[in-house]
């Protein structure tokens, strides 16, 4: 398939923290589906964005970091290589993260909106940790930012103290389930790759600015 008859343009985005002893064969190996998708050899030559302006995927060996802002023209089946870098992301990872993915219509022109027409875009949010607790921790943290930033439109930020707290228990009694279940050692569910929902509700997703 050209990349010019692509249905979507995929931007994914986001950090993650890497163990000291994770190199950069290493890293090259986990983030084979991304590279490989773009039709590249290597990390090296598909390290670069479809975009100029978007530094692409970079890996800091001082600082042990992945960063990733990275746009590649492709179709749904792209999830599938993203479970698969998640998954050994999951084995290089120092701490929990989260990284935004982002599909784009190309077909879709913004002129048709007013016909009602919607464009196909989608938001997912995928996470990736060493353990499911640190997984589950990035997951709390974002879903406490989100209700506090919220409800402060509403409550002074000294009021949701039990809000938080309701959160928080609510994660506990899931990865009290998670270790019941035997599962502790596989992800949580939505962890690897669908953990996300639609992002067209409210018109389309910007795209990041640099």
């Amino acid at each position: 398939m050209s990349s010019y008859n692509a249905p979507f343009e995929i931007h994914v985005h986001g950090q993650v923290q890497l163990r000291a002893d994770a190199g950069f064969d290493q890293l090259q190996e986990a983030l084979k589906p991304l590279w490989k998708y773009a039709g590249a050899r290597s990390l090296a030559d598909g390290a670069a964005s479809a975009y100029e302006e978007e530094p692409g995927i970079q890996f800091d060996a001082k600082e042990h970091t992945l960063q990733i802002c990275w746009t590649v023209r492709g179709d749904e089946d792209f999830r599938q290589s993203l479970d698969e870098m998640c998954m050994s992301l999951n084995e290089l990872s120092e701490q929990g993260a989260a990284i935004e993915v982002t599909f784009y219509d190309t077909d879709f022109d913004e002129d048709e909106e007013d016909d009602g027409t919607e464009a196909r875009d989608d938001f997912l949010m995928l996470f990736v940790g060493p353990t499911p607790a640190a997984i589950m921790q990035v997951q709390r943290d974002l879903l406490v930012q989100d209700v506090v930033n919220m409800m402060e439109r509403h409550f002074d930020g000294a009021e949701l103290g039990g809000v938080v707290a309701e959160i928080d228990k609510l994660f506990s009694q899931r990865f009290d389930a998670l270790v019941n279940s035997l599962e502790i050692g596989k992800p949580p569910r939505g962890s690897g790759g669908s953990g996300g929902g639609h992002g067209g509700s409210g018109g389309r997703r910007p795209r990041h600015l640099h």
